[in-house]
């Protein structure tokens, strides 16, 4: 996990964002390497979802700016961030219980072959699982037959799964939302594990979080927000998490007040 690159993977500087009354993000900055992994943590309504939509094209920001790979972007949906090479593994994980998983892999993207040329085409699941073991492979992911449906998956083979499809997908950006949430012990050791490997295929990582332990295990920095915006970040290993906690309360800065 390297942060020597000239530019940052993805650097956001001061996006502020209102919803009718409501100042959902009022100053938040950060930035993440590649090779880096990056915890964006905080109480719920600090901001952290609205901040990783304006990241993923979900949403645009008021004011502030977006910068990948040194240079300023536009993210105005969806599809615009990934082509850039940003994927997101929300908590849901949006995977289609009925399919295999080479088809979750593949999903909206489907590799076919003609067998009527111009008139008729099948999918080639030969190229698909060609193309998807060895990043099944780079990533230390053990799974099933790619036959298997999805709907059999642990929890944890079911995050795997998400992961592969984003690395498959061109990702030089990875953001994962709560990723060991619901997951048993030996199924979040497999995940953060996961993570790590991710990063240091040289993709940076964002991982939002609620849960210390993960943060504190696999975390190079972690980036609090509070009340919309960026309070502090900390490098992991120069932080206890009674330090973190304190930020994300706001308890370190109501005792320097007292």
């Amino acid at each position: 996990m390297s942060a020597n690159n000239r530019h940052p993977v993805l650097e956001v500087r001061d996006l502020r964002k209102r919803f009718g009354a409501v100042q959902a993000l009022d100053g938040v900055s950060f930035h993440v390497h590649q090779g880096e992994i990056v915890a964006l943590v905080g109480d719920n309504g600090a901001g952290k979802s609205t901040t990783i939509k304006m990241i993923a094209g979900v949403e645009q920001p008021d004011s502030g700016e977006i910068w990948f790979e040194g240079e300023r972007v536009h993210l105005a949906n969806p599809a615009a961030a990934e082509r850039l090479g940003i994927q997101t593994v929300y908590q849901d994980l949006a995977l289609c219980d009925n399919l295999d998983i080479v088809s979750n892999l593949f999903l909206g993207r489907e590799l076919v072959k003609p067998v009527v040329p111009g008139v008729v085409r099948k999918l080639d699941r030969h190229e698909m699982e060609r193309r998807a073991i060895p990043v099944l492979q780079e990533l230390g992911i053990r799974l099933p037959p790619l036959s298997t449906l999805v709907a059999s998956l642990s929890g944890g083979q079911r995050q795997a799964v998400a992961v592969a499809r984003s690395v498959l997908w061109g990702s030089k950006l990875v953001m994962l939302d709560e990723p060991t949430a619901a997951l048993g012990v030996a199924q979040q050791r497999a995940v953060l594990d996961l993570i790590v490997r991710l990063a240091q295929s040289g993709k940076a990582v964002m991982v939002i979080s609620h849960n210390m332990h993960d943060v504190f295990r696999i975390a190079d920095r972690i980036v609090v927000l509070r009340l919309g915006r960026t309070v502090a970040m900390f490098e992991r290993r120069a932080v206890t998490p009674e330090q973190v906690i304190a930020a994300i309360t706001g308890a370190e800065e109501a005792s320097v007040q007292a």
